[in-house]
């Protein structure tokens, strides 16, 4: 009995597995448009309230949707300790081709229940008015020396739209991430660094390699040190996302390629950099394309470290965690209207410089602020999250598969040898070598299984 229920564990556990791999979200490249942002698949769908004593909860680890109209405001609540610094991150995805202005913005604000304000950040289309999914986060950060959003309680996210009055009043659609991070043990830093190293690194030796850029921060496709190659679509937004471990500094730049024709597009490429919480760091100087090869690069930020939060500089303080670094490249969709709707090259020079340091002394799992063994897999081999999923899931089921096909030969080879005695038994011969019985042999399970 012990055996036909290992048996019948295996069989589901494969079509599990199978159905897992059927259910990942495909990709879909419509000829000629650029491909929408993927949200995550398990997004739990909230609404924001008008006022914080309507507010929902956001779990920490959990990832949510809504939408936002213009002048909106929308509370959230969250649950904080005494112990752990917490996040809030908001991307804002326009419809592709709606009107956005250079003033237009997602802001997100973590208060306390008197209202007042634990942090806040601002995200703006600025000169580069198209529209492409914005993003930025709120926090609360465990300070020694600090008295304020310190303590177990209730907070609130506020989350707000600006608009102007000419630009496009549909609604954004959000995806919202709440993310916590364990305290460190007493002694760790609490100053944040003076200086570090700011000069640029060699130019990456090596042939350029292929590899196809995701469309969110959920199938943001896994990059490692090197130059990689892609190409992108007039409107189109791709995401990428490098490992950087404790103590390494993180330099990305971007080209964009030539093509015929003549013309003239202002701000046409956007590259911007967030951290493992989403919340955005930095932005390339954007680049204006004139059908010649163009290129920039983030200003060199520090090492990760945990002391970089006590920076009041975004892009210091950014840089406060190790894991996943995600790279956002938007093209302008009026280079459609200048130079056709060809795709155009696009090359990303990636280096991560220092070997990986030692985490700080957290007081518990790191959980998302990490690097692990499966993160630099998935950077070598190119994978997204959905990506690994599916490698993981096909391990997986080849695991199960040759599970079953153990059990079913032991099964076989078990079923084979008491027929054989049976039939023996019934003709009063051993049976050996040499030796038959005369009966028909019988295969399969004995009649009393």
């Amino acid at each position: 009995m012990r055996k036909q229920r290992s048996r019948g564990r295996v069989v589901p556990a494969v079509v599990a597995a199978l159905c897992a791999v059927a259910a990942l979200p495909a990709q879909a490249w419509a000829a000629g448009e650029p491909s929408p942002y993927t949200f995550e698949p398990s997004a739990t769908t909230v609404r924001g309230a008008e006022t914080n004593t309507d507010a929902e909860e956001l779990k920490p680890g959990g990832t949510y949707r809504d939408s936002i109209k213009p002048g909106g405001k929308l509370y959230y609540r969250v649950e904080l300790d005494a112990k752990s610094n917490a996040y809030v991150s908001a991307m804002a995805v326009p419809r592709l081709g709606t009107k956005v202005g250079y003033a237009d913005e997602l802001k997100v604000t973590l208060q306390d229940r008197d209202g007042s304000s634990c942090s806040y950040n601002t995200a703006r289309f600025s000169s580069a008015e198209y529209a492409r999914p914005i993003g930025t986060y709120a926090h609360r950060t465990m300070e020694q020396d600090s008295t304020s959003c310190q303590s177990q309680d209730r907070y609130y996210v506020l989350i707000e739209r600006t608009s102007a009055a000419t630009s496009s009043s549909e609604p954004w659609e959000l995806e919202i991430r709440h993310l916590k991070e364990p305290g460190v043990k007493a002694g760790g830093a609490t100053a944040a660094p003076e200086s570090w190293p700011s000069s640029s690194p060699a130019t990456t030796a090596g042939e350029a390699r292929d590899r196809r850029g995701g469309t969110s921060f959920y199938s943001a496709t896994a990059l490692e040190q090197g130059e990689w190659r892609d190409r992108i679509k007039p409107g189109e937004t791709l995401f990428y996302k490098v490992p950087v471990g404790w103590g390494q500094q993180l330099f990305a730049s971007a080209d964009l390629g030539s093509t015929a024709g003549d013309g003239y597009v202002s701000s046409a490429l956007t590259m911007a950099l967030f951290n493992p919480a989403r919340g955005f760091v930095d932005s390339a100087s954007d680049i204006s394309y004139d059908g010649e090869p163009k290129s920039s690069a983030l200003d060199p930020l520090p090492p990760v470290a945990y002391e970089n939060r006590f920076d009041s500089s975004e892009d210091v303080n950014g840089m406060r965690f190790a894991g996943w670094y995600y790279l956002r490249v938007s093209l302008s969709p009026q280079v459609k209207e200048e130079f056709g709707t060809k795709p155009l090259g696009l090359s990303l020079r990636l280096t991560v410089k220092g070997p990986a340091k030692n985490p700080p002394a957290y007081a518990g799992a790191p959980g998302e602020f990490q690097v692990t063994d499966d993160d630099l897999n998935a950077a070598a081999n190119g994978l997204s999250t959905p990506a690994a999923a599916k490698s993981d899931t096909m391990r997986l089921v080849a695991a199960a598969g040759i599970g079953a096909g153990t059990v079913l030969v032991l099964g076989l080879g078990v079923w084979t040898l008491v027929a054989r005695r049976r039939a023996g038994a019934e003709s009063g011969t051993g049976v050996g070598p040499g030796h038959d019985s005369g009966a028909p042999t019988q295969y399969g399970p004995p009649a009393a299984w």
